[in-house]
């Protein structure tokens, strides 16, 4: 499971690091300086997660059950947070209506919420020794 995480980690730096410069450099113009911004929104919070995800893969103070569960809402809450993000940003580039979808940025942040509040939980618990 922590070589999964690791790798998730890893990956979602390395794709936040490609975003950004793509949003710096080739989005820049092509998309309103607002537009910009909300892309640019997405890519640090998929990189405070890649961060996260990197914690969690090499401690051993979270059980594996947890480090299971932060995974998985990490993952999907990324894919839709951000996700959903840089589609809005760049929705004037595409032929379809990414607004439409748009109910799902905030389904993303309450994933990326939850894995907080039950890396917080399990911290609380931690037993001192």
């Amino acid at each position: 499971m922590n070589k999964s995480i690791l790798i998730t980690a890893a990956l979602f730096g390395l794709l936040s690091i490609v975003f950004g410069a793509f949003g710096a450099h080739g989005l820049k113009a092509l998309i309103p300086y607002e537009a910009l911004q909300t892309f640019e929104t997405g890519v640090r919070y998929q990189m405070y997660h890649a961060l996260m995800l990197l914690f969690v893969g090499s401690t051993t103070l979270i059980k594996q059950k947890t480090k299971k569960i932060l995974l998985y809402l990490t993952i999907f809450g990324v894919l839709l947070f951000s996700g959903s993000i840089y589609c809005l940003a760049t929705n004037n580039l595409t032929s379809f209506d990414f607004k439409t979808i748009g109910f799902i940025t905030p389904v993303g942040g309450l994933l990326l919420i939850t894995s907080w509040g039950f890396l917080l939980i399990n911290f609380i618990k931690m037993k001192i020794k």
